[in-house]
C-alpha cells in the first residue's frame, strides 16, 4: 500500500510539472540620458514572461503583449489608458501602426548581422554561448552583445520555431528576413548588452534573466483585462511610451 501511494504521488507530481508552464522573470537597466533639452535618469526595470505550448505572454509595469496561437491572435495591451489592439497571426506590426507610420513601415525595416563570437560565459546557473548583433533601424546603428543557452527546462528548438519568430517581430519590430538572421542566436537569451545611436547621443541598455521555472500562469495572464477599450491602431503617444 505505501508502495502505492508513493507510484501515484509520482504521477500526480508529473502530471503537474508537464501542464506547467515556464515563468521567466529578467531585469533591465538603461543608463541615463539627455536628448533635446531633456534629461532621463537611468532606469531599472523588471518583466516577466510566460510561455505555453499555444500561448506567450511579455508583462511589465505598461505594457503587456499577448501571442495566442489558439485564436491566431496577438494583443498590445496598455496599461496606462487601459486600451489594446489586435492582429491576427503571422504578426506584421505595420498594421498596428498610426496611419502616418504605416507608409514608412518599408524604410523601417532593420538590416541585421549575426555574429558567434566562439566566446562562453556563466550567467547565473546557465552557461551561456555570446553573440555579436548589429543592426541598423533608420540609419541608426544598433550594437547587442548577446548570451544564450540550451540549457534551459524546455524545449527551447519547438519555442524558436513555434513562437519566437512572432515574439520577435513584436519586441524588435522585424521582418521576416530580419527575423531568419536573428534566429542564427541559438538558445534563450540570457543576457544583452545593448548600445544604441540616436542624434548623436548614446543609449545603454543590459538585460538579465533572474528566474526561470516551471508553474502555472495565473489567471488571465493570456487574456486582455476586463474594461479595456479596443484600438484600431497604436497612436503616437503611445510608441513613444514603449
Amino acid at each position: 500500500m505505501k508502495k502505492l501511494f508513493v507510484v501515484i504521488f509520482i504521477l500526480l507530481a508529473m502530471a503537474s510539472w508537464a501542464s506547467a508552464e515556464i515563468y521567466v522573470k529578467s531585469k533591465a537597466h538603461t543608463d541615463a540620458i539627455s536628448m533635446m533639452g531633456q534629461n532621463r535618469p537611468a532606469q531599472d526595470t523588471f518583466s516577466e514572461q510566460w510561455i505555453g505550448d499555444d500561448q506567450f505572454a511579455n508583462i511589465t509595469e505598461n505594457l503587456t503583449t499577448i501571442i495566442d496561437l489558439k485564436k491566431n491572435i496577438f494583443y498590445m495591451i496598455n496599461h496606462k489608458d487601459k486600451t489594446y489592439v489586435e492582429t491576427t497571426l503571422p504578426l506584421d506590426m505595420s498594421k498596428l501602426l498610426p496611419p502616418e507610420m504605416s507608409a514608412m513601415a518599408g524604410m523601417m525595416k532593420a538590416s541585421i548581422t549575426v555574429t558567434p563570437t566562439g566566446q562562453s560565459k556563466t550567467i547565473g546557473q546557465w552557461n551561456c554561448s555570446e553573440y555579436d548583433v548589429t543592426m541598423t533601424m533608420m540609419m541608426m546603428p544598433v550594437k547587442m552583445k548577446v548570451l544564450a543557452t540550451t540549457d534551459v527546462p524546455f524545449d527551447v528548438s519547438k519555442y524558436m520555431l513555434k513562437m519566437y519568430g512572432n515574439v520577435l517581430k513584436a519586441q524588435m519590430q522585424l521582418d521576416d528576413n530580419a527575423v531568419q538572421e536573428v534566429m542564427k542566436v541559438k538558445g534563450f537569451w540570457i543576457a544583452s548588452d545593448t548600445t544604441m545611436e540616436m542624434m548623436g547621443q548614446k543609449m545603454h541598455t543590459t538585460t538579465e534573466v533572474v528566474e526561470i521555472s516551471k508553474k502555472g500562469a495565473p489567471a488571465g495572464a493570456y487574456s486582455v483585462p476586463a474594461g479595456y477599450t479596443k484600438q484600431d491602431r497604436l497612436s503616437m503617444k503611445q510608441l513613444q511610451q514603449k
